[in-house]
């Protein structure tokens, strides 16, 4: 689904990836750790085309097409759907309006909401007043919607207690499974570990990949000692 080689990125004048490895099969679950600053965010946004990410060498591949110089809307159309870790606060536009644009099924946008505990937000300015849990619902309700192939979910689980990651876990766990869609899943607590069934991770440190193997073996690896461990085990990047 996602082929990406020897991929350097810059933001402004600061490179941030280096030269960076990575692929992701149909229906593979990909997790990524790392540090604040190691780079993880950039990639998600790099790979999304968001403005300011730039690409100063290397090539992204999604479904064995090259989509470096694509336009964001249509890497949407092509199936790539991303989850921000802070989603926009949009008023004047109601929740249930974007919904009947992102799907012509009123059925699926009642039960998914009715899932996710959304029902009463549909009538509301998206995200205008909602709580941490109440915009991660949102904005998870949102990509679901669009049915994308491939998602991109940047800490899902930040800044939302436990109840709400159950929710929000097993609603994405049942879609990920029943639809064979792939994912690359941020996460910094691994509280999303419990949910979903991954099965790699990677570590990203300095733009760099360090390690890969197990999620569970490897976040509990970091709980226990720390990113100075991943370092010391550098697994080739195709791993």
């Amino acid at each position: 689904m996602l082929e990406i080689h020897n991929l350097t990125v810059k933001v402004g004048e600061k490179y941030i990836l280096d030269s960076i490895d990575l692929s992701v099969k149909k229906g593979e679950i990909l997790v990524l750790f790392g540090p604040n600053g190691s780079g993880k965010s950039t990639l998600i946004k790099a790979i999304m085309g968001l403005s300011g990410y730039n690409i100063s060498s290397g090539d992204i591949f999604f479904r064995g097409e090259r989509i470096n110089d694509l336009p964001i809307e249509k890497r949407v159309e092509k199936g790539l759907g991303i989850m921000y870790q802070h989603p926009p606060r949009i008023r004047g536009v109601k929740l249930g309006q974007l919904s009947s644009f992102l799907s012509p099924s009123q059925s699926l946008i009642n039960d998914l909401s009715s899932k996710l505990s959304l029902r009463e937000h549909l009538s509301r300015d998206i995200n205008l007043d909602f709580s941490g849990g109440e915009m991660k619902r949102s904005e998870l309700f949102q990509l679901l919607l669009q049915d994308p192939e491939f998602l991109l979910l940047d800490e899902p689980e930040s800044g939302v207690d436990i109840e709400n990651v159950s929710l929000m876990g097993k609603v994405l766990n049942s879609y990920l499974r029943e639809n064979n869609k792939s994912a690359l899943i941020i996460t910094h607590t691994g509280y999303v570990l419990d949910y979903i069934n991954a099965q790699r991770a990677c570590v990203l440190i300095e733009g760099k990949f360090w390690c890969a193997g197990k999620p569970r073996e490897i976040f509990d690896s970091i709980k226990n000692h720390g990113y100075a461990k991943c370092r010391e085990c550098r697994c080739p990047q195709t791993e």
